[in-house]
């Protein structure tokens, strides 16, 4: 199961991609996607000013 993006709260602010160790998320537009890639880490979830991410 991979991290999930609550896009109505995203503010595309880039700090999930920016500490994502596996770079499993990119900002496409003002918002964060999530791909494959993803390890179930945490570490965005952990960082994001909004609570936008949820494992």
């Amino acid at each position: 199961m991979a991290v999930t993006v609550e896009t109505a709260k995203c503010v595309g602010c880039g700090v999930c991609v920016d500490i994502c160790p596996v770079s499993a998320l990119a900002l496409e537009g003002d918002k964060v996607k999530v791909s494959s890639e993803c390890i179930d880490c945490g570490a965005c979830v952990d960082q994001c000013p909004v609570e936008a991410l949820k494992l």
